[in-house]
């Protein structure tokens, strides 16, 4: 029988959803939806059910548009990217997304305040720019990369990066009709200057993401200082980030994997690394360097 609405009694460990999902508990959190853990009877294994609650738009139509939208993920295939199943849209305006269930550390509690070395900064890297290549092929964009929304699997000595929620905030930005000049809803830490100013996220803003994510891994810090969404700003109007030694004086990072990462944040988008694959081409050259 179908849902036409979820109440908190039917996400309980051992309720079955759409006559098929097994809730397990609970997942992970994010600002706008709740993921849970479950098992798909129909043997296909377990999976994640990320919830996107029906006040989080305002008409069904905005919620219809979000789940459309959400639909043109399950087109992605990497081994980097999270894959979508399924998308449903209840009567109530709830939109539930299921995917595959992702590895169970987020890089920010994989890593902790530990600082990289060069070779593995290079492979998260690359890896993150493989998955984004396969995105940015179908005409989607990731819109928030960051320590979060990027999970890692070590569990055979050989790590495993894997993007998830992917196409959120583009997703939601399309369905409210915010237009192309509207306020940031990424996060201010990752995020390009422009889309300060208003722009929508795009391939070159994902790959700005990626780089201030590896800036972050191999020195300790991010880019820029500032603790406000002015201050952060503000820094973000440099031409190019701050020399690595200057933010983490006890780094030493390979100047060619410096050169690299700095490719990436460039303010300037006319000097920036164009797309994911140049940015994973220069990573794997600072490799060889």
């Amino acid at each position: 029988m179908a849902l036409k609405t979820i109440t908190l009694f039917d996400l309980a460990p051992g309720k079955v959803l759409l006559d098929r999902y097994k809730i397990s508990g609970t997942s992970r959190h994010g600002g706008m939806s709740t993921a849970f853990q479950a098992e798909d009877t129909k043997g296909k294994g377990a999976c994640e059910l990320q919830l996107f609650p029906a006040a989080l738009f305002e008409t069904k139509k905005q919620a219809a548009e979000f789940a459309r939208s959400m639909m043109s993920w399950m087109e992605v295939e990497s081994a980097n990217v999270l894959r979508s199943r399924e998308v449903h849209a209840l009567d109530d305006g709830t939109i539930l997304l299921v995917t595959d269930l992702p590895p169970k550390s987020s890089l920010r509690d994989w890593r902790g305040d530990e600082v990289l070395d060069a070779a593995t900064v290079v492979d998260i890297g690359v890896q993150l720019c493989q998955g984004l290549a396969a995105v940015h092929e179908e005409g989607l964009v990731h819109g928030d990369v960051k320590p979060h929304t990027i999970h890692v699997d070590d569990a055979k000595k050989k790590l495993s990066i894997v993007l998830v929620d992917g196409g959120i905030t583009p997703g939601l930005w399309t369905a409210k009709h915010l237009g192309d000049k509207t306020a940031l809803i990424g996060t201010p830490f990752y995020a390009p200057v422009e889309q300060f100013g208003g722009e929508s996220p795009d391939v070159q803003s994902d790959v700005y993401n990626v780089a201030t994510v590896l800036y972050e891994l191999a020195t300790g810090v991010l880019p820029w200082k500032g603790k406000s969404f002015l201050e952060v700003f503000q820094a973000k109007l440099q031409k190019a980030p701050p020399a690595m030694k200057t933010r983490a004086p006890k780094c030493d990072v390979p100047k060619e994997l410096e050169a690299a990462i700095t490719s990436g944040l460039m303010a300037d988008k006319r000097e920036r690394c164009k797309s994911a694959e140049e940015l994973a081409k220069r990573l794997k050259a600072a490799k060889k360097g």
